[in-house]
């Protein structure tokens, strides 16, 4: 721990170089102090030693290293005002409109990268069920989740298909599929039944993958937003880290196992700083994230991600509001609330 000197020299020139973006000085600090510049230049040797400041070069200013910016997140965050920092339009929202609003909302807000991921597949049930016949061998299959989740496929078959067999199956899959979770085991046992016929069974079998398209693709479904604003020059300058980065952003299971694993801590809001970071795209970068769902019952996570030199209240309060407010909203969809 540091001394309560230290600790203001400390959140002063993270704050200045955070506004400002450029090493922070004695000079540029003792306006602020009544301390004399040689007071604060050992307070500074003394922060450099511990490793929480850096020379970038061999000016005589300073900028926080890793450590340092997680001393200053864990200890010196400002209190952040009262009144909501962060407000999301929900209401009246299917569940996919509602991440995207989210994840505009935060990026704008944030000025960061903002990524939400979806609740998983075994959370919704099917709704509604309809069997189409655009033409005479060609079918779509359209599935209406509980979350307002849609899913469209399109079957071609070498013959003309029956429109009695057309009906039948719309039918036959409203009524046995309806209210089931579609990550339950029990679906695809559903769609066979020892006593339909062959043509029936058949067509069932045929039609049977728009259900597991459904929920491999569910499972992987992230709302990205505001890549634009990280990839600016004075945050990502070096090449590789802005190729590898965006072969992460591509890489949707990776990218969900980082916020799975980020949000294994106790506290509401993660904040994973460079090397913390377990992914190697993002250790050049800050990662601030916080889990959303139902009491008892997490759906999904909220996250912005920017460089090291981001503003960090803003970030986590922004992040907390979103989560809380997706939360309200979910459990609404849900019946839970």
């Amino acid at each position: 721990m540091l001394t309560d000197r230290q600790e203001l020299v400390l959140r002063r020139l993270v704050e200045g170089y955070l506004d400002e973006g450029v090493p922070v000085g004695s000079k540029a600090l003792s306006s602020t102090f009544e301390w004399g510049p040689s007071t604060i230049r050992h307070e500074l040797a003394n922060l450099e030693e511990m490793g929480l400041l850096a020379h970038p070069h061999t000016s005589a200013g300073r900028i926080p290293t890793e450590a340092g910016y997680r001393y200053f997140v864990d200890h010196l965050l400002p209190t952040p005002p009262a009144g909501p920092g962060l407000v999301l339009s929900l209401v009246r929202r299917e569940l996919d409109a509602a991440m995207r609003a989210t994840t505009e909302t935060l990026s704008q807000v944030t000025n960061l990268l903002a990524i939400v991921s979806a609740p998983p597949i075994e959370t919704s049930t099917i709704r509604h069920i309809e069997v189409l016949a655009l033409q005479p061998q060609v079918l779509m299959v359209v599935v209406i989740t509980s979350t307002g989740g849609v899913s469209k496929r399109l079957f071609t078959f070498p013959q003309p298909v029956d429109t009695g067999l057309t009906d039948w199956a719309a039918s036959y899959l409203n009524e046995r599929l309806v209210g089931l979770g579609l990550g339950a085991r029990m679906l695809h046992g559903r769609l066979s039944d020892p006593g339909l016929g062959h043509a029936e069974l058949a067509f069932l079998e045929a039609l049977a993958p728009v259900f597991t398209d459904l929920e491999e693709s569910a499972q992987a479904t992230l709302y990205v937003d505001g890549t634009a604003r990280l990839l600016t020059a004075e945050r990502v300058a070096d090449l590789s880290e802005l190729n590898l980065l965006m072969e992460t952003l591509e890489r949707r299971v990776a990218l969900l196992g980082a916020l799975r694993s980020a949000l294994q801590v106790p506290s509401p809001v993660a904040v994973r700083i460079g090397a913390e970071n377990e992914l190697p795209a993002l250790r050049s970068l800050a990662l601030v994230a916080a889990g959303y769902g139902l009491p008892q019952r997490p759906l999904g996570a909220v996250s912005v991600i920017g460089p090291l030199r981001m503003n960090y209240a803003q970030a986590i309060r922004a992040v907390r509001e979103a989560a809380a407010q997706l939360s309200t909203f979910v459990a609404d969809v849900y019946d839970e609330r």
